[in-house]
């Protein structure tokens, strides 16, 4: 088991969303030492400011959460980014990981790295088992090459490289943007604003019948610190809450919970995305002890609460 208390931790994406609470989670385990690269000092995508940001901190440990990101929207409409943009700040935090002796790393992937019809619930071992859904394999692929490239640098170099797959995250300092957030973000959005300004209907992508599985970013952040003091082997790790529900449940739980009583429109013109998502969370409680302690009303109560207080 590392003791973090006694590390240097590089923290890439330290100061977004997930990042932020896994600093806080950091600290509550007594790291003092932690670096959070920013973009505008550092940006990853770019060879040099890579390794500027390892001379600038010389880590023990890298956990890397930065990661060009956005709904099915905004992939759709940015593939080749997304694709370049992770793939290049993935390979090259890793490989200067390695050159400069880094202990271990910690990287994370995405469950948009499964394939499109993966058996539900998704076990790590189908993960290579098809081609991902389309509107967002770019980024799924080029997160997928983080696996490979932690199982080759451990196979030829010893280099300790761990891959987590967290499901869909939400919970409060998400992104709001409606050009680029995620669907419990865009609709309580969509709801919250609808309430206030009395408006009869909102409309909701797709058909409402793909299923979502969604994991509180607090006990996200607790499962990436629990596999990094922990967790050493090559096998991929989904880091889930174990429940599926579909788009349409989603809605009308949203709906309920921010008071939104008008009608929900249906635009299934726009993609579902993939057909259904759920992971197999057991490997996580085996290997390290993960479980996720938020259930899921209690979590969009606490977001929806966030959002009413800073908008």
């Amino acid at each position: 088991m590392i003791d973090l208390a006694k590390k240097r931790v590089m923290l890439t994406g330290g100061a977004g969303f997930l990042g932020s609470y896994v600093a806080e989670k950091l600290k509550a385990r007594g790291c003092k030492d932690i670096f959070i690269p920013r973009k505008a000092d550092y940006n990853l995508v770019e060879a040099d400011a890579v390794k500027r940001a390892f001379a600038d901190s010389r880590p023990d440990v890298v956990i890397h959460l930065a990661a060009k990101v956005g709904g099915i929207g905004a992939n759709r409409e940015n593939p080749g980014s997304f694709f370049y943009d992770n793939l290049m700040m993935g390979a090259q935090l890793m490989e200067q990981a390695r050159l400069n002796g880094v202990e271990k790393f910690v990287a994370l992937g995405t469950i948009c790295a499964y394939p499109k019809f993966a058996p539900v619930p998704f076990k790590e071992e189908d993960l290579w088992n098809g081609y991902p859904e389309e509107t967002n394999a770019p980024y799924g692929l080029a997160k997928k090459m983080l696996l490979v490239q932690s199982q080759a640098y451990r196979q030829q170099y010893g280099f300790n490289s761990i891959y987590l797959l967290p499901v869909n995250l939400y919970g409060p300092r998400d992104n709001f943007d409606p050009a680029s957030s995620h669907v419990i973000p865009a609709l309580i959005k969509k709801c919250v604003e609808a309430v206030s300004s009395g408006a009869k209907e909102i409309t909701v992508w797709g058909t409402g019948k793909a299923t979502r599985e969604f994991l509180y970013v607090e006990d996200c952040a607790e499962a990436i610190v629990l596999a990094t003091e922990k967790y050493n082997s090559p096998d991929p790790v989904n880091i889930g809450a174990g429940f599926e529900i579909t788009i349409k449940d989603l809605v009308e739980l949203i709906a309920k919970l921010t008071g939104f009583t008008g009608k929900l429109v249906w635009d299934s013109s726009k993609p579902d995305g993939q057909p259904r998502r759920m992971l197999d969370t057991s490997k996580a409680q085996k290997e390290f002890g993960f479980e996720s302690q938020n259930g899921f009303e209690k979590g969009l109560k606490n977001t929806i609460l966030w959002y009413k207080s800073v908008s």
